[in-house]
Formats: structure tokens, sequence, C-alpha cells
């Protein structure tokens, strides 16, 4: 038994009820539109493991030129802690390997970061999930909709502050989510942004990020009034005081920390200027 009894397979769209009965096993907040933008984004990428032949966990990765990462590392409460997890981690790393992704990044918990250590990766920094209901904030006017001409300024502005190139990504959000994203520029310049997203339990607020605290706020304030009355759920660095001391203001709880995690050559980001992260699928 052990290691011979877990295969691992590439992840198809029929698998999507799978991947949401495990979401929902875990109470995490992805819905169908997230497990199919994972497919959508790394079609090779995306695993699901198999035990005694019945699938039993998920994985998935996204490519970002020179940067991937690896989430939603999910195992079947009924067969957890016989090394499914590890060997899903490990295929991961298998396949971004085969690509020559050098530098590998995660979202780990408490519970996943030993398991990630032993597989070569280094705890960077600390993010805050913070929750609550988003109150009525007003409207700021020099937030405005983001126009399709904007788009290469938020990819550009994103790459600066993430290190990481995430084109392919911030496009797929624009489309799968028209009128979320909000842009706010001074003078010429785009100094930050910020879209959301529905969950299956809150609203995900981020990616968003911005290159002075005040953007930041003025942008962040704008997700919440998209969904004031509504559960949220944004993911702050614990190093952005102004973004922490935000949250904390606006009534917001931290409801679980998670550790950005490398493996291979450091990125180089800004966590100061990142006001919430996209989620622990893809930094």
């Amino acid at each position: 038994m052990g290691r011979d009894v877990i295969r691992i397979r590439t992840m198809t769209r029929p698998d999507v009820p799978l991947g949401m009965h495990l979401t929902r096993q875990a109470g995490w907040n992805q819905t169908e539109a997230d497990w199919r933008r994972f497919l959508d984004l790394e079609p090779e990428g995306c695993l699901v493991a198999l035990w005694e032949g019945r699938p039993a966990g998920t994985a998935v990765t996204a490519v970002f030129d020179s940067v991937a990462w690896i989430a939603m590392i999910l195992v079947d409460k009924e067969v957890r802690g016989r090394g499914i997890g590890t060997r899903l981690v490990e295929q991961a790393l298998a396949y971004l390997d085969g690509r020559q992704v050098r530098s590998i990044r995660l979202d780990a918990t408490p519970l996943g970061r030993p398991i990630y250590e032993k597989l070569g990766f280094s705890p960077q920094y600390e993010l805050a999930r913070w929750e609550g209901d988003a109150p009525a904030v007003p409207p700021d006017l020099r937030v405005e909709p983001i126009t399709a001409d904007q788009l290469p300024a938020v990819v550009e502005l994103d790459r600066r502050i993430t290190g990481t190139h995430r084109q392919r990504l911030l496009e797929y959000l624009h489309r799968q989510v028209p009128g979320a994203t909000r842009v706010l520029r001074v003078g010429d310049r785009m100094a930050g942004y910020a879209t959301f997203r529905e969950g299956s339990r809150a609203v995900q607020i981020g990616p968003a990020a911005a290159l002075e605290p005040e953007a930041g706020r003025a942008l962040a304030d704008a997700m919440l009034r998209f969904s004031a009355g509504r559960p949220v759920f944004i993911d702050v660095p614990c190093d952005n005081g102004p973004a922490t001391h935000w949250a904390r203001t606006q009534g917001l709880v931290v409801q679980r920390y998670f550790t950005r995690m490398g493996r291979g050559p450091l990125v180089t980001d800004l966590p100061g200027s990142i006001w919430a992260s996209s989620g622990p699928e893809t930094g």
C-alpha cells in the first residue's frame, strides 16, 4: 500500500464537481468558475490524485513566464495522512520543472508549511486573510472603471509590484467579471488597481495593488462599496501596514494566516504595495 496505490492524472472539465466537493469539504471559497479558470490558464498542469482508483485529491499550477504557482492541494478527508498531498505537490513540481520554470511560489497554511519545507520551499512573508461584512463607504470620484486601453498599464503596474508578468490572469479576470476592476490614476500615471470576484462563501477582493497608501485605501474602499452588506475576504501581506490598518478600521477581523513560500530564485516583489492578493491560487 502507500505510494503504489496513488496515481496522478491530468484534471479535465468533468472533474470540476470533484474540485467543488473538496472545496466545500475544506471550507474554502472557490467556485466552479474558479476551477474552470485554473483549467483554462494551465490545462496540462491541473492534477487529480487517485487512491485505489478513486479520485481523492487535486492540485493546480499556473505559469506566468519565469514564475509559477502551485495551489488547491486538496485531499478527501477519508484518505488524508497517506501521502496523497505530497505526491500531488511532487507531480506539480515535476510538471513545472518540465516547463523549465525556475521560480515556484505558493501560499501555505500552517498545516501545509512543513510539507513544503521538506520539498525545498522557503518562507518569504506572511499574509492575513481578513473577513467581515463589507460596510457602506462613500464613493471616491478619483476611482473609475477600467477601460480596455488601460489594461496594459494595469498589467505593467502589477508586474512592477508582484515581480510576475500576470497578463494572462488579469485579462482573464477582466473577461470573467466585466466591470469589476477599478483604477486610480494620478495625472497620466496609473497609481493602482483593484478587482473582486464572487466566492462560494464570500466576495473575494483582489488582486489589488497601489503605489501609494492613499490610492490603495481609495481602491479598497471601492471594493467594499460594491460588496456592501455582504461577507468579504481579502488577503493582505502583513508587511503592508497601511492596508492592515485599513482592514482593521473597516471592522474586518483576521480569519487565518498564510505563509508565502518560494522554491528557486527569489521573486522580488513589493508586499508593502500589495493591497490584496488574488488568493492563494496565483498570488
